[in-house]
């Protein structure tokens, strides 16, 4: 019997597009929803109470299995299907990778996207106003201290994690090109990040993302050049 997937997700969502990174990488076909997640969609709540994207719905005749949010999605599909496997063939490769996830996931998220992605996207998303120039200084300010500690582990490793392609690679790439899609990644000033970045922007899982747009928010000129 036929397994049909369905992912709930936000286009410029850092998370969500984390679980469209894993999936199309590891070339696992799925229908996605695009949720508005801020309007609290009740068919959505009911799937996950806590309102936040994404969520991976299975399908297999009766039976459906609900998958709420990145990290436990990410570890469905990496048991579901092992290969290419994005976590690491050692316990220290499995170790540095969920350590970056985590980074990404909690500290970038924190630090960067709460002040530059609140202000940029989700108070036009809320209709809250006019962007605070105080918080996007401040949010700017910390994402140039993450691009430093990034450029200098890039600096010293094939991908982000060490010699291989990994999930670490797909959060950092998640977030990076949310700030991309609003200008805010100043790539002159990080040639090792720029690399990285035009080596994963280049692979067909990424394509989807590139084609991302949403009504009133206008991406950087630049943002689905390969090129750049």
């Amino acid at each position: 019997m036929s397994l049909v997937r369905t992912l709930y997700h936000f286009p410029l969502d850092p998370a969500s597009r984390q679980a469209r990174l894993a999936l199309a990488e590891k070339r696992l076909p799925f229908e996605d929803v695009v949720v508005r997640y801020w309007e609290q969609p009740p068919e959505f709540i009911a799937l996950n109470p806590s309102g936040m994207t994404p969520v991976l719905v299975e399908r297999s005749g009766d039976r459906q299995l609900v998958v709420c949010e990145i990290r436990a999605i990410l570890e469905h599909l990496e048991q579901q299907q092992p290969e290419p496997d994005l976590l690491g063939a050692t316990a220290a490769d499995r170790a540095e990778v969920r350590r970056l996830m985590q980074w990404f996931d909690r500290k970038f998220d924190n630090e960067v996207n709460a002040y530059l992605l609140h202000e940029k996207l989700e108070k036009r998303l809320l209709k809250l106003g006019a962007p605070d120039l105080f918080n996007m200084r401040q949010g700017r300010d910390a994402l140039r201290v993450h691009l430093i500690y990034i450029e200098k582990l890039l600096q010293a490793r094939d991908w982000l994690a060490g010699r291989r392609l990994s999930l670490a690679d797909f959060a950092a790439a998640a977030n990076i090109s949310v700030l991309d899609y609003f200008g805010d990644i100043p790539w002159r000033d990080f040639p090792a990040l720029k690399i990285w970045y035009m080596r994963i922007k280049s692979r067909p899982a990424f394509r989807s993302l590139l084609a991302d747009r949403w009504p009133g928010l206008a991406p950087s000129s630049y943002y689905d050049d390969l090129d750049f």
